[in-house]
């Protein structure tokens, strides 16, 4: 079971990993407009607060998950 969820983990930061080196180089002189505007209000941050909770949740639920999942396993 474990080598499962490590096998599982590396296939995600690989398959992360790849879909970032896919990208298209951005021009340097091309400003983002969108981040430049969040960021000159200060929204960016409330923006990355809610990212990161986001993410945090679904890590926690998916933890709590698997949790039960082994337990109902041992049981039965």
């Amino acid at each position: 079971m474990r080598n499962i969820k490590w096998m599982a983990l590396f296939a995600g930061l690989f398959l992360t990993g790849s879909s970032l080196l896919a990208q298209s180089p951005m021009n340097e002189d091309a400003p983002v407009q969108m981040a430049d505007g969040l960021h000159a209000n200060g929204k960016i941050y409330v923006v990355v607060a809610v990212v990161i909770t986001v993410v945090t949740g679904v890590i926690l639920y998916l933890i709590r998950l698997d949790r039960k999942i082994s337990r109902l396993e041992k049981e039965g």
